[in-house]
C-alpha cells in the first residue's frame, strides 16, 4: 500500500509539473524563428516588448515569429499584445495581431486566432462584429471562412487600438476559445478547428499593414 501511495503521489507531481505554465520572454527577441517579419526589441507604453512589422512584399497571413522551444497540442496560450495599422498602411489595415498554434515546421500550416483592434470601437456595427477572427492556413483563410459561414468564425469584443491587450486561447481537441482582457466568458468559440487534432509550435502573428507588439507569453500544456 505504501508503494502504491508513493506511486500515486509521484504521478500527481508529474501532472502538476506538466500543467505548470511556461513563460517565454519573447520581448528579448531570442529563441524565435522570424518568418516574413522584421523584429525589434523596444519599450512600448512603458513595457519592454518585441515589435514586429512585415517584410516588404510579404503575402498576407504569412508573417509571424515561431517560438522554437514549443510543441503544443492541448492547453492554454496567453500573451500581452498590441496592434495598430503601420505607418503608410492602406485604409483596409486594422492592426491585425494574434497567436498561432499547432504550427508545422517553418509555419507552412497552422491555426490562428487574432483580433482587429481598430474594429472594436468602430461606429459601424458590422465592423465591430469582425473584431476577432479564427483562420486556418493555408486551406481556410478568413475570406473563405467568412464567405462559407458568415459570422461563425469571428465576433465582437471591445478593443482599443494600440493598447496592451491580454489574449488567452484555450485549446482542447478540435475546439478553441478566446478570452480577452481577463473576461470570464469567451469572446469567440471555435468548435471545429479545421486541421483537426494536431501538434506543433506556437507563434506570434501579424496581418497586412500592421505594427504589433508582444510580451509575457505563457504556455500551459495539458
Amino acid at each position: 500500500m505504501r508503494h502504491a501511495a508513493l506511486a500515486v503521489s509521484f504521478l500527481l507531481a508529474v501532472v502538476r509539473i506538466d500543467a505548470a505554465p511556461r513563460t517565454f520572454a519573447v520581448e528579448n527577441g531570442t529563441g524565435l524563428e522570424f518568418v516574413h517579419v522584421v523584429p525589434q526589441t523596444v519599450t512600448y507604453l512603458g513595457k519592454k516588448a518585441l515589435r514586429l512589422v512585415e517584410t516588404p512584399n510579404a503575402v498576407n497571413g504569412t508573417s509571424f515569429a515561431l517560438i522554437n522551444d514549443t510543441m503544443f497540442t492541448d492547453g492554454t496560450i496567453e500573451a500581452d499584445i498590441a496592434g495598430k495599422p503601420a505607418q503608410g498602411a492602406d485604409a483596409a489595415a486594422r492592426g491585425f495581431v494574434g497567436l498561432t498554434f499547432r504550427a508545422t515546421p517553418h509555419g507552412t500550416a497552422f491555426d490562428c486566432i487574432y483580433v482587429r483592434p481598430t474594429n472594436g470601437r468602430a461606429d459601424d456595427q458590422l465592423r465591430r462584429n469582425h473584431s476577432t477572427q479564427y483562420t486556418s492556413e493555408p486551406d481556410f483563410p478568413w475570406q473563405k471562412l467568412r464567405a462559407e459561414a458568415p459570422g461563425v468564425y469571428e465576433s465582437y469584443v471591445d478593443l482599443e487600438m494600440g493598447a496592451w491587450t491580454r489574449l488567452r486561447i484555450e485549446v482542447r481537441g478540435t475546439r478553441a476559445r478566446l478570452f480577452v482582457n481577463g473576461a470570464a466568458q469567451p469572446a469567440l468559440i471555435v468548435n471545429d478547428l479545421k486541421r483537426g487534432v494536431t501538434s506543433g509550435q506556437i507563434g506570434l502573428w501579424i496581418g497586412a499593414g500592421t505594427e504589433a507588439y508582444f510580451r509575457n507569453l505563457q504556455i500551459t500544456n495539458n
